[in-house]
């Protein structure tokens, strides 16, 4: 079930202001984690209380840390839904979660946030987990 764009449209907007890209098709989600060079953070948004009180909240404090991936972008579960998909096509080898936080390098997954490890941790915990994964992913993509 697709949610009205009402709803969730000031959700989306806590991570866009923040310079998160939309990735709203398959076609969008391909062309941004095919990508050779660099390192992508993919957060799959969502409705509940546990993304708003802690994911993305962690998500902004995170993202003001010295070390970031090379792009940060989301897809919105329950509104994004071919995306979501495709999105999770590349994380064959986790059980579908959102909200969930993802680092790729080179088209693979390299760090995976669960929803579990979203809902019971505050959002400076959640960012300290994010941080420590953009220092040991994000600084050097040869590794």
């Amino acid at each position: 079930m697709r949610y009205p764009e009402e709803f969730i449209g000031p959700m989306r907007e806590e991570l866009t202001r923040l310079g998160v890209q939309e990735t709203r098709s398959p076609e969008q989600v391909d062309e941004l984690l095919r990508k050779e060079d660099g390192t992508v953070m993919m957060v799959i948004n969502s409705m509940c209380g546990c993304a708003a009180g802690r994911a993305r909240p962690g998500i902004a404090l995170a993202l003001k840390h010295a070390v970031v991936p090379t792009e940060v972008a989301t897809v919105f579960a329950g509104g994004d839904l071919e995306a979501t998909a495709r999105v999770r096509e590349y994380l064959q080898e986790y059980p579908p979660s959102s909200p969930s936080v993802a680092l790729f390098r080179q088209g693979r997954p390299v760090f995976m946030m669960h929803r579990h490890q979203i809902e019971y941790r505050d959002a400076s915990e959640i960012a300290d987990t994010l941080t420590a994964a953009f220092d040991r992913y994000c600084q050097d993509s040869s590794d």
